[in-house]
């Protein structure tokens, strides 16, 4: 420890750290973590401390999917409903996705618009995703040199006519522009083909929506990304896992060194087609929430490795849009302040521990995105952290979300994990579901 530079102590008996989970006090200088010591170390002089007890001290959550919708759609959401919603829920990062929003992020300009839009409202850390549209491959190596972290492409409809998908020709084209300078593509992976040929009858009945979404569209495109990843060397990311399928052929791929990664959501890992009311559109997503026995899979696919990362999602609309017709109404989950919680009620269940929950929801995410100084508790990375009860339960009441449009699926359930606190770069952002005026700050890739 530096001593002199050491400003606050947080103290725990049960920090998570790369190494498990031990008691600790965790030194911060100048908004790093400085050193990870015994609980019992002293305080340097002029040091302020805060001891936690038995409440968990995790590394702040990284969530590399959510749709902000800001600009253009602020009414379906906003940096500063967002960033809010998620502070309260343990995230202290999150990387923004390129559409539903006015401008999309698919040229520089775009980027520096939202990037204006975002610098006043973000209450956490916030980066941004650039988009792959078939019109736009010459700017994607000026995106990435202004700073997104990568590129999303649809390989289906997004559901806006601004952000239009990629057929095979123009996925393959943009994948080998990226890779030929090294990035990311993160792909919504369902293939248009076979979700045209599923049958697609409107109404109300679940059943009906999940026939139309068919396993078989996920897997047919990811087949295909595999494909076009190996021939050009290219790093891909499947966005929201959803059909536990793929699981096999993604780890067969992995093994010959295609460079694949997989998320999941807590959606996908916590809700079942079976509970799902008919008319209650709240549940819809594309892909959609599937049946208890791929929920099972997807679970065996984060223990074994296979699923990297658990991230939210978030893509939220207005109340209207939620009509009870699965066919028309908006399809997203809302969840960015209930993820944690969420997937830690479930993982507690079937015998994981919060290590795992922290890998799947903060080590790998930042991974992904190349984010060294996110991620964990360690000394040289931002002393990020959210602060758990573990034990404690409460009862999702959509009144008290934070996001704009306050619909949620979990609405009603009652889960395990109580975030009591979450600490930005060594400041208390929100405690007890109250937020802090916005101090967040931009990043961009590699800095």
């Amino acid at each position: 420890m530096s001593g002199a530079d050491v400003n606050l102590v947080l103290r725990s008996t049960r920090v998570v750290t790369p190494d498990g989970t031990r008691p600790a006090a965790v030194a911060v200088a100048d908004g790093r973590i400085d050193a990870v010591l015994p609980y019992d170390t002293g305080l340097p002089a002029g040091a302020r401390s805060e001891d936690f007890g038995d409440d968990v001290l995790l590394p702040g959550l990284v969530d590399t999917h959510v749709h902000v919708n800001d600009p253009g759609r602020t009414e379906w959401e906003g940096f500063f409903t967002a960033t809010r919603a998620a502070a309260a829920g343990g995230i202290t990062t999150l990387l923004d996705m390129p559409l539903n929003s006015l401008p999309p992020t698919t040229t520089v300009a775009h980027l520096r618009t939202k990037q204006q839009v975002a610098a006043p409202k973000a209450h956490i850390d916030t980066g941004f995703w650039g988009g792959a549209i078939p019109s736009n491959v010459k700017d994607l190596r000026p995106l990435y040199e202004a700073g997104v972290f990568g590129f999303k492409c649809f390989l289906s409809p997004s559901g806006v006519d601004e952000f239009p998908e990629l057929d095979q020709e123009q996925l393959a084209r943009s994948m080998a522009e990226i890779a030929g300078f090294g990035g990311l593509l993160i792909v919504h992976a369902e293939d248009p083909r076979r979700l045209a040929a599923a049958p697609q009858r409107g109404g109300p009945a679940y059943a009906d929506f999940l026939a139309s979404r068919p396993r078989d569209a996920e897997n047919a495109a990811i087949e295909g990304l595999i494909a076009h990843a190996r021939r050009l060397n290219a790093r891909v990311h499947v966005l929201h896992l959803s059909s536990a399928d793929a699981l096999a052929m993604i780890a067969a791929a992995r093994r010959e060194g295609v460079r694949i990664t997989v998320e999941s959501c807590p959606h996908f890992l916590t809700l079942t087609a079976e509970e799902v009311p008919d008319g209650a559109t709240e549940f819809k997503c594309c892909p959609p929430i599937r049946e208890a026995a791929n929920q099972d899979a997807l679970w065996d696919g984060l223990a074994d490795g296979t699923i990297d990362c658990i991230v939210s999602d978030h893509s939220p609309c207005t109340t209207d849009l939620k009509t009870p017709d699965f066919a028309s109404a908006w399809g997203g989950i809302s969840s960015l302040q209930l993820g944690l919680p969420a997937i830690w009620t479930e993982a507690r269940r079937r015998g994981h521990s919060l290590d795992d929950v922290a890998r799947w929801m903060s080590v790998a995410p930042a991974a992904l995105a190349g984010l060294s100084r996110k991620g964990a508790i360690e000394a040289g990375r931002d002393a990020d952290f959210a602060v758990l009860a573990p034990d404690e339960t409460f009862t999702v009441d959509p009144a008290e979300l934070l996001h704009r449009n306050r619909v949620t699926a979990y609405a009603g359930k009652t889960l395990h994990g109580v975030v009591r606190s979450t600490w930005l770069r060594g400041v208390r952002i929100a405690a007890d579901n109250a937020v802090a005026e916005p101090t967040g700050r931009l990043l961009e890739r590699n800095h």
